[in-house]
């Protein structure tokens, strides 16, 4: 089954930046074709789509409140994507998922969340 691990939150000053990383079990990038996305989730909001791409293609999509500050990339070799986030901004504090949906389902599986704070 897929299994998806989250890693490299933590607590950074405005305008800071992390990587974040999420690696992939259960399916091969290079061969199979899954959106991979980031969330965020505050308390008491919606979870927000933050930034997505392709394990297969080009196909990349941001949240207009990121585009400029933040990256998404993936590794094949290393089934990992990672989100680079720089310029961080206090309402970037958020638990930060992962999620894997192959092309022709449905479904999305989640990784466990990482803690991303943004203050002084």
């Amino acid at each position: 089954q897929v299994q998806l691990v989250e890693s490299g939150g933590g607590l950074v000053q405005p305008g800071g930046s992390l990587r974040l990383s999420c690696t992939a079990s259960g399916f091969t990038f290079s061969t199979e074709n899954y959106f991979m996305t980031w969330y965020r989730q505050t308390p008491g909001k919606e979870r927000e789509l933050v930034a997505g791409i392709r394990t297969i293609g080009g196909s990349i999509n941001y949240a207009d409140n990121v585009k400029g500050r933040f990256t998404i990339s993936r590794d094949n070799a290393k089934n990992t994507i990672y989100l680079q986030m720089n310029s961080l901004k206090p309402e970037d504090t958020a638990v930060y998922y992962c999620a894997a949906r192959w092309r022709f389902s449905s479904k999305e599986d989640w990784g466990q969340g990482t803690q991303v704070t943004v203050s002084t």
